[in-house]
Order: structure tokens, then sequence, then C-alpha cells
């Protein structure tokens, strides 16, 4: 038809928008429906940089943005890279940061760190930010996982003694991996001083003052889930508390009765029918082998006298 008709056209005017309704609808459903782990993923290897709470030298408060937010600042530069620390999705490594020189107001940090006052308290983006961006639809917020450096140590009047090196765990979330070097998102961390009350030679606790370098060694690990380690299917640090787990009770009863059967069945199939042989009825009594044999205490028939 080259003309359209009044009914047609009443038709056009209720069903544009109608189709314009159902398509906003299924778009903010599927914006909505975003699951995790289809949130954009870091690719192996791909650089995760550190930052940092902003704090106050003198106070060891944090600062705060003029919105009233926390001020986040990047790790202080390394030596080795001339760039932030940052570590990199999925790959273990022994890693140095050199700090090339501590100032007055960064020395009196290092003393609320290492006294417990204040952490340094830092965070690792989650994910990557997206590569696309849906028209019309406001930008995700960036989610963090923190990191807290549990810097160790003592303090003295003139210097403080730190230990330098560290381990670093890294969480990922769970996902379907196909390969073993493939994609994901972090879900926690955690840092930590190592043998911080070593200060013999050798050892990775550093003296250090006003003015000195700061050389940080980091052991970094990455666990594909939020779990532990796991051992024979469970969690390899589920127990009863301390070093005593009910397996270690269980090996060790088991082992306890084990050892008493073999024990019991070498005793007495070996050891004391050799010792029965060696001392004979005879050798221990009257009666010998009988009357006539002379051997132990067995009387020795002699002649009758007529």
């Amino acid at each position: 038809m080259l003309f359209s008709t009044p009914n047609s056209r009443s038709r056009r005017q209720w069903l544009l928008p109608l189709v314009a309704i159902i398509t906003s609808i299924a778009t903010s459903v599927a914006a909505a429906e975003i699951a995790p782990h289809e949130l954009p993923s870091y690719h192996y290897g791909a650089p995760i940089r550190v930052e940092c709470m902003n704090r106050s030298s003198e106070t060891g408060e944090h600062i705060e943005t003029p919105a009233h937010e926390i001020q986040w600042i990047p790790f202080p530069i390394c030596e080795e890279t001339k760039a932030p620390l940052e570590f990199n999705y999925g790959i273990e490594t022994e890693q140095n940061c050199t700090i090339p020189m501590i100032d007055d107001p960064f020395f009196h940090l290092l003393e609320f760190y290492i006294h417990s006052d204040a952490p340094l308290a830092c965070r690792l983006p989650a994910h990557p930010p997206p590569q696309i961006e849906i028209v019309g639809e406001k930008p995700r917020v960036t989610e963090y996982v923190p990191l807290v450096f549990a810097l160790a140590g003592t303090l003295q009047l003139s210097h403080m003694h730190i230990s330098t090196h560290m381990n670093v765990l890294l969480h990922s979330t769970p996902k379907h991996h196909l390969h073993k070097k493939d994609s994901g998102v972090l879900d926690s961390a955690t840092a930590y001083s190592t043998s911080p009350l070593t200060h013999m030679e050798g050892s990775s606790t550093r003296r250090l003052v006003i003015g000195d370098p700061l050389p940080l060694q980091f052991s970094v690990r990455w666990f594909p889930t939020p779990e532990l380690p796991r051992v024979e299917g469970k969690v390899e640090w589920q127990g009863m508390g301390g070093h005593i787990y009910a397996s270690t009770v269980f090996y060790a009863l088991v082992s306890f009765g084990a050892g008493v059967c073999v024990t019991s069945v070498w005793f007495f199939g070996s050891v004391l029918p050799k010792r029965l042989k060696g001392r004979s009825l005879g050798g221990a009594t009257p009666l010998g082998y009988g009357v006539g044999v002379g051997n132990g205490w067995g009387y020795q028939p002699g002649k009758r006298a007529d």
C-alpha cells in the first residue's frame, strides 16, 4: 500500500514507544546481571600497580581529599624500575624494590608502621578497567583489594632495625581455567616481614637512619583460589589448633598399634623360641632330657654295687 490507513498509523504510534521501553528494560537487566567473573580480567603477566594511603608524618593520620575521601598515592619509586611498585598477575618471583633515600618525613612514617600506630595500608585494583563502555551507562566504579604491608622491626633512639624481606601472598578468584596461565581477578592479598628479631650479619634485618636507602625484597606467591594449599583433599591448616591436627593424632595411634603388633609377632615368633631352645628344660631343671642322657642336671646312671 502506498498510503497508510488511520488504523496502521495509530498502531505505529503505540508500537514504537513499546519497543523503546522493552529495549531499555533489556539493556538495564543485561547491565545489572554482570557476574563478577564476567568483569574485565587480568591476563597472565599483566602489571598491577600498588597504591598506598597517604598519611601525615606528624600524626600518622590519613589525609583526605577536598571531597572528604581517603587520598591514595602510588607506592614509593623503586630504584630498580624507576617506577612505583607493581606486581604481575600470576607471576611468582623474588622482586627487589630499593627506595633510594629515606628522608625525615618517611622515616617518621616508618616509625608509625613498625610501632603499629598506623599500618602501611595499600590497595590493588581487583580487575583492570573496562575496555568497552555502554553509552548512557554510568562507568563502573573500580573495586580494590586491600593490601597491608606488616612491616616489622625494632625502634631505637637514633635508628631502627627493620626486616626488609617480605612475603607477599596474592589470591585470585576461582575461574574455569582452561590453561595453566589463564586470566582472572584478584580476591585478597597480604604481606608481612620475616625474621624481624634476627640482627645477625647476613640476615634481612637492616639498621636504618635518615638518609639511608631502604632495600625491600619481596617473595611473591600466587594462589589460584582464596583457600590455602590443600593436602589430601583437606585444607592444610585445618586442625585442632597449634601444631596438633586430627590427622596427626590418628596417624600416631595407628603407628603405635602397628608397632605393637609387629613387635609382638617378632618377639613370640623369633626371639622367644631361640631363647627357649638355648635354655631347654634339661638345663634349668633336674629333669634333663631323661635319666641317663647326662646333660643338664640329669642323673648319670651308675653301676649298682652287688
